[in-house]
């Protein structure tokens, strides 16, 4: 089944570095926001310090601050509407858990008015925010199709 739902979203972003190219507003759809909050993830666990709490926590802020931009592209290819639910719900927990490791980083003051992680701590709520919706939206379609069956097909399994 290659469903292939989409999770855009499109809302006006200034650009990485908080300008305008040739004043105009970049657009960034979901895919290109979760890019750019693991690209920024990565940033910050290459600055933090090299110590073994600064090394243990590095790792486990990359594995989970990552995986959400992996997760939404198996999300794109679901075998089905449970699979597509599940794949975001993996997003959700993985979103929930960078955040965490965030505001544990922000605690030990290791990045003092750092730009990445003052995007990563604003963009991680909003991501939750998205995906929670996109989860509730989902589920919500999901219903509506079970009560709403496609004429000429049977849930029973008989045609």
């Amino acid at each position: 089944m290659n469903l292939e739902p989409r999770t855009s979203n499109n809302p006006q972003r200034p650009s990485r570095s908080g300008s305008s190219r040739s004043g105009k507003e970049r657009t960034y759809d979901l895919e290109e926001r979760l890019l750019e909050f693991a690209s920024r993830v990565v940033d910050i666990s290459e600055k933090l310090p090299k110590t073994r709490a600064g090394n243990h926590i590095a790792g486990q802020f990359l594995r989970s601050g990552t995986s959400p931009y992996g997760n939404h592209g198996e999300a794109q290819a679901p075998e089905s509407m449970d699979d597509f639910i599940h794949k975001l719900k993996v997003c959700l927990k993985e979103l929930r858990e960078t955040r965490r490791w965030a505001r544990l980083i922000e605690r030990k003051s290791w990045l003092r008015n750092d730009a990445d992680q003052a995007f990563v701590l604003r963009e991680v709520e909003e991501l939750i925010r998205i995906f929670n919706a996109s989860i509730q939206t989902a589920g919500r379609n999901r219903l509506a199709a079970t009560r709403n069956p496609v004429p000429g097909t049977s849930r029973s399994g008989a045609a």
